[in-house]
Order: C-alpha cells, then structure tokens, then sequence
C-alpha cells in the first residue's frame, strides 16, 4: 500500500470545473488541498473543510 496519497478537485462538488489533482505525502496534500479550497473556491478554513478533505483523500495509484 502506498503512503501516498492524492485528491483530485474533479470529484468535489464545483461550480468551477476545476481540474486540479494534488498528490504527496498526506499532511502535505492536505495541507496544499486546504488552501486550494480557501483561495480558488471561497471555503472557509475550518476544522470541518480540513476533516472532509481528509476524509475525501486517496490512495495514490
């Protein structure tokens, strides 16, 4: 099993079409996923974001 892992915007509820795919070592996709939702779609920075975005991350692979 990979400790890599990715998020892909694609799937994400999104006015935007947005296309962005970010994959690393968890803390740092969370990290980058976490500021790409405040700064390019407008979500607040709250421990929920940051939980569901966790919660939404995969297995890179």
């Amino acid at each position: 099993m990979s400790d890599r892992k990715m998020v892909d915007c694609r799937t994400m509820p999104s006015d935007k079409n947005c296309s962005l795919t970010i994959a690393g070592r968890e803390e740092e996709v969370l990290k980058a996923a976490v500021e790409h939702a405040v700064s390019s779609h407008g979500h607040p920075n709250t421990p929920e974001l940051r939980e569901g975005i966790r919660q939404m991350l995969k297995d890179e692979g």
